[in-house]
């Protein structure tokens, strides 16, 4: 690590702040262009412990960056991982306040809830699908606290990669059951089509997101425990969205969830 912990702390206020006031901000590395990795994810963990002061819960895990196309293109292995806590919650067909956010965008995802604990080193796909109790449509609002949607990676870690908001519904099914790789998406914003996808888009195989968050704690000495909600990256592009839109997400097998921008 390259930061103090008084830098650490004082760049988590600064970005959970802009989270909490709607406004945005320039990427931290532009005064911090020594950051690395830990400093990174050193203040996602200062953020995650400010909002779990105020009372805040833990209610999941996500991935980011889940295509091989673009990890290769910004020249990183794994995806990059943030957490999810209650305030994250929107009910299945409810509302979310589009003033309380700068410039969300909304990702079809396949969410994953564990029923057993997954650790690393060297949890693999099939490590995932034995501890999945089941899996289920999601939606997440995705908004960046970094002016114009303009980051670098090591930014966005520190700015728990984004996350806002999220909603899941539909039927949950056995992944066993499913090929989670064919498994085709159909977004649709007023009625109008306005993303497909199928599951492999997310590094071949969405379970593969999970086993590299698992081993992704492991290196750091935490795993994912039973009962734990994932977001396992989305499946396409992500769409932009204004009040007065409604978000419906139709997943092949598992029915759809929604929610609405006022």
């Amino acid at each position: 690590m390259s930061l103090d912990t008084a830098t650490i702390q004082a760049l988590a206020e600064r970005l959970e702040d802009c989270e909490l006031q709607a406004r945005d901000t320039l990427k931290v590395t532009l005064d911090h262009p020594d950051m690395d990795w830990d400093d990174a994810y050193a203040v996602q963990d200062a953020i995650l412990r400010r909002k779990q002061s105020r009372g805040a819960r833990i209610v999941g895990l996500k991935a980011g960056l889940t295509s091989f196309a673009k990890m290769r293109q910004m020249g990183i292995e794994t995806p990059i991982f943030g957490f999810l806590t209650d305030t994250f919650v929107v009910p299945d067909g409810g509302k979310c306040r589009h003033a309380e956010l700068i410039h969300p965008k909304v990702e079809p995802e396949i969410v994953f809830v564990t029923k057993a604990p997954l650790a690393g080193p060297g949890c693999t796909i099939a490590d995932v699908l034995a501890a999945t109790d089941f899996v289920l449509p999601g939606i997440e609002v995705i908004d960046s606290r970094y002016r114009d949607f303009k980051f670098d990676l090591k930014s966005v870690v520190a700015d728990n990669c984004s996350s806002s908001r999220f909603v899941v519904g539909g039927i949950p099914r056995d992944p066993r059951d499913l090929d989670l790789r064919a498994t085709g998406v159909v977004m649709e914003k007023n009625g109008q089509v306005v993303a497909l996808g199928a599951g492999a888009a997310v590094l071949g195989h969405p379970a593969n997101a999970v086993a590299m968050l698992a081993n992704h704690l492991g290196a750091r000495g935490a795993s994912i425990p039973a009962g734990t909600l994932v977001l396992s990256g989305g499946i396409t592009e992500a769409v932009s969205v204004a009040a007065g839109d409604h978000v419906m997400l139709h997943m092949q097998g598992m029915g759809c969830t929604s929610l609405t921008f006022v």
